[in-house]
């Protein structure tokens, strides 16, 4: 087949799915102010006949995906604006849910406190102080029943920021979810369940780098058998990009981590298809606008062709990227916070345009206190704008074509091969981590991007440069009572041990001992235990006393 001939083939495929094979029919009629109707997509039609285009860029919905995931991407559905929002305790943060859904938020995404990150209930010692403070506190299926009062648990996705014991707050849920009277099947959603990355940049884990990746796989293999909507980890760059990662660094880190989570499945003696398909990302959408919208189409591109050429992935499912954004929370700044507005409008729409599934703006004050009322209002109208007024969702990869934004794509691909190929003689990425080799090149990265800022090689408008003497911030910043939110839930907690069913507690933590003794996957036992009532500390607890701690090496 000529090049001519295959470009053709590709584009009637394209045409194809795009009238019949679309996710939705298209909503209304996509027109410009002077009312020039939008083509759903374009490409250089006297330019585009070489092998090149097709094996490189392609159409939407075809392999290698750079153009986007879907044949008709938001032409058919737009991308979900969900906002991320969690504090005090679960009573505060459900009313915040139901007031973002009311402004138009279509998925939940829930933020935990520091605590309840790091396994620990709000009567542990090691709690003080920080209960409710950055996130919502969660302990028991209590807290999770009443975080999702009055909210219909099958009927809207929700997503969850959890990672070291995400195993167990996913059981909550899930025991949460029953008794609202769904059905595991009928659940959709994502926890972010992304260990490796925390090893790498955020430093919330818990136990050896092993153990902890054998627990993601035991959600993996338990979403595969039995929650068929479900995404059981969202490989996450985001938190790598926010510890001082450069843009290639976030993009190889986080599509290694993805292939360490393919590999180990594998092993457990799962089908590649019979998991990939629910795999998803999640990136940081930085300032860097083109350089933003590069690295998206080429992780696309990256792991369409590892998931098809090395893991052998046969369905067209396993080998896209599907992926969450949100605005880089590092780009804000405590001055002039206003401005903020809009670098989180720019890194929006580097987002949209670079084919996202869904997308959380960051509120104005967030360098400040969690967002108030009204920044999260603000931070919700950024994305209807895009979506209604700019339309930016009309075109299908609008840049595609750019020779710069082409060549930025190529230059990502490129950087995180060359990543990949260090990775691998190492070991693979449980040897790089436990050898410092993430933690040096992002300290790197990070120091010479504050030495550009404090040179004043790197502009950053009213830090280094603009700036207004004797500022004046007018901005409202919720407070949140730690002390306060610790002892309610301490009560709360202490009224629950009180009532429940103690040997029925014993006999579940004992059979999740049991079966991570056995290597068994531990999610019944968890959700069992959920069910039970079950403290989130003494779950994780019982997992140490199988797993131990896990003491980071110091790295130079």
């Amino acid at each position: 087949m000529t090049s001519h001939e295959k470009f053709l083939a590709a584009c009637s495929q394209w045409e194809q799915d795009f009238q019949t094979g679309g996710r939705t029919k298209q909503s209304g009629k996509f027109v410009t102010t002077s009312s020039l109707e939008v083509p759903p997509l374009c490409w250089p039609e006297d330019q585009a006949c070489t092998d090149a285009y097709v094996e490189k860029l392609g159409f939407p919905g075809q392999y290698p995906y750079t153009r986007g995931i879907h044949s008709s991407m938001y032409r058919g559905k737009p991308w979900t604006m969900r906002q991320f929002s969690g504090f005090a305790g679960p009573e505060e943060t459900n009313a915040r849910y139901r007031y973002i859904i009311e402004q138009g938020g279509e998925g939940l995404s829930v933020a935990f406190d520091l605590p309840t990150l790091m396994g620990r209930d709000p009567d542990d010692p090691w709690s003080a102080g920080e209960v409710g403070k950055c996130g919502v506190s969660i302990a028991s299926l209590q807290d999770m029943e009443i975080l999702f009062k009055d909210i219909p648990l099958g009927k809207i996705t929700t997503s969850m920021t959890i990672n070291a014991p995400a195993a167990i707050i996913w059981a909550m849920f899930i025991a949460a979810a029953e008794k609202q009277g769904w059905k595991r099947a009928d659940l959709g959603g994502t926890i972010q369940n992304d260990i490796l990355k925390e090893y790498i940049a955020q430093k919330e884990f818990i136990y050896p780098p092993r153990p902890s990746v054998k627990l993601v796989v035991d959600t993996i293999e338990f979403a595969a058998r039995e929650m068929p909507r479900w995404h059981p980890v969202s490989i996450s760059g985001y938190h790598i990009r926010e510890a001082g990662s450069t843009a290639v660094q976030e993009l190889a880190f986080t599509l290694a981590d993805g292939f360490a989570y393919v590999e180990a499945c594998l092993k457990r003696g799962l089908k590649v298809d019979e998991f990939a398909p629910r795999l998803s990302f999640f990136f940081n959408s930085h300032l860097d606008f083109f350089e933003e919208i590069g690295k998206f189409r080429a992780a696309r591109r990256i792991w369409s062709r590892h998931m098809k050429e090395k893991y052998s992935a046969q369905d067209e499912r396993s080998m896209q990227c599907r992926f969450h954004s949100q605005t880089a929370g590092c780009s804000l700044t405590a001055q002039q916070p206003e401005v903020n507005l809009i670098r989180t409008a720019t890194e929006a729409l580097a987002a949209v345009l670079g084919g996202t599934q869904s997308l959380h703006t960051n509120s104005i004050d967030e360098t400040l206190a969690l967002p108030s009322e009204k920044a999260v209002t603000l931070a919700m109208r950024t994305q209807q704008v895009l979506r209604h007024e700019v339309m930016a969702g009309a075109p299908i990869d609008p840049l595609g074509g750019s020779y710069y934004v082409e060549w930025m794509t190529d230059k990502m691909e490129e950087g995180a091969e060359n990543y990949f190929s260090r990775i691998e003689a190492m070991g693979g990425v449980i040897p790089a981590i436990e050898s410092g080799y993430f933690q040096r090149e992002i300290a790197r990265a990070a120091s010479i991007y504050q030495q550009e800022i404090d040179s004043g090689n790197r502009i950053i408008v009213g830090v280094n440069k603009y700036q207004i003497e004797n500022e004046q911030i007018e901005i409202p910043i919720l407070k949140i009572e730690a002390a306060n939110i610790q002892r309610q839930q301490s009560e709360k907690l202490n009224d629950l041990r009180r009532q429940r069913d103690a040997q029925r507690v014993q006999e579940c933590l004992d059979q999740i001992k049991s079966a991570a003794e056995r290597e068994e996957n531990v999610m019944p036992h968890l959700i069992a235990a959920a069910h039970a009532y079950c403290t989130l500390g003494e779950m994780v607890n019982v997992l140490r006393e199988v797993y131990s701690d896990y003491e980071e090496p110091v790295t130079f």
